[in-house]
């Protein structure tokens, strides 16, 4: 079992050799979510809620081709959506959150994916872990800490918080990152959470992260 640092000194220390750690494991990634622009990367996002990236992966080429502008999405109706995005699950609702923010952000953004966290904020769809995925990829702007089940499972077990709640977590992790890890930091603890710190079965023998880890399950 690591020893926790005791001192502000040592903490810092510490999360500087998490960083690195991942900088050398995930030196390139980005999000896993394919796409072509930022509505692409919305539609996307909010396909992936409760819904492996994997699956939303097969379903967006044939559904880019069928919806090619934001215009097609605004003018379906949410029983046809549905039943083009029905293997993501949840699809009635999703169907609807795309409708609404394909019409809101060609009525009041004038067809363009706003860039800012407020105005995403008010589109359909897109609460702050799907504004944090968009402004981070598609325009680079590092608005918050994205936060899903790897970031949330994989930073409580390196003890970067002690929240479950993801808005809390947020906090924790903007507080202690510089802002210019805030995009990356995300991308690397998914990745990490699919190689592995599995939620069922963490490879602990294998993960460069296992001496910094303090996880009461570890199995190595």
């Amino acid at each position: 079992m690591a020893i926790r640092p005791r001192t502000k000194a040592a903490r810092e220390l510490r999360l500087q050799s998490i960083l690195q750690l991942l900088d050398e494991m995930y030196p390139d990634v980005t999000c896993a979510l394919f796409h072509r622009n930022a509505w692409e990367l919305l539609v996307a996002t909010i396909l992936s809620a409760q819904c492996t990236d994997e699956r939303v992966n097969l379903v967006t080429p044939g559904l880019f081709r069928k919806y090619p502008r934001i215009e097609d999405f605004a003018a379906a109706t949410p029983e046809a959506l549905g039943k083009d995005i029905y293997s993501t699950g949840f699809y009635n609702n999703k169907a609807k959150s795309i409708i609404g923010a394909a019409k809101r952000i060609l009525s009041v953004f004038g067809g363009e994916v706003p860039a800012d966290i407020d105005s995403l904020l008010s589109v359909p769809g897109a609460a702050r872990k799907t504004a944090n995925v968009v402004l981070g990829t598609a325009f680079g702007i590092a608005s918050g800490v994205v936060v899903d089940t790897h970031v949330s499972r994989i930073s409580q077990r390196l003890d970067l918080t002690r929240f479950s709640d993801p808005v809390r977590i947020e906090k924790d992790l903007v507080r202690i990152l510089p802002r210019d890890r805030w995009i990356s930091f995300s991308h690397q603890l998914i990745h990490h959470g699919r190689n592995h710190c599995k939620a069922r079965n963490p490879n602990c023998r294998d993960c460069p992260l296992n001496h910094l880890c303090y996880a009461k399950d570890k199995n190595a």
